[in-house]
């Protein structure tokens, strides 16, 4: 068993919701850019210099791409690094924070206080 599939392991053996990872989140959302832009990951590994087949497995969070390469793929879509970035970390704290109520609110867990304090 790979390293992600025992973490994921011990999250549900923890009765815990895994969250997800960077680089799965950042894939999600550049794949989300590129098809608003109307890009094909040809035309938009054209632009990043990378090839499609990578591109297509950074957006599938297969990948853990270097700083190097998603600097190439934003600026290839019109956002700086610091865009991308922002964009990736709201979208993991809003996650962060839905998973904390969400166990919270599991019938072993009646502890509406701390669900007060997430609100």
């Amino acid at each position: 068993m790979d390293e992600l599939a025992q973490y994921r392991q011990s999250r549900r053996e923890q009765h815990l919701t895994p969250q997800p990872l960077w680089r799965e989140v950042l894939g999600a959302r550049l794949r989300r850019l590129r098809k608003r832009r109307g890009l094909t990951l040809t035309e938009l590994g054209a632009r990043a210099g990378v090839s499609p087949q990578y591109l297509s497995e950074v957006e599938r969070g297969r990948k853990e791409a270097s700083s190097e390469m998603i600097a190439a793929i934003s600026g290839a879509l019109g956002l700086t690094l610091i865009d991308l970035t922002s964009h990736v970390a709201d979208e993991l704290q809003r996650s962060a924070s839905s998973t904390h109520v969400d166990q919270l609110l599991q019938p072993d867990s009646n502890s509406w206080a701390q669900l007060a304090l997430v609100a």
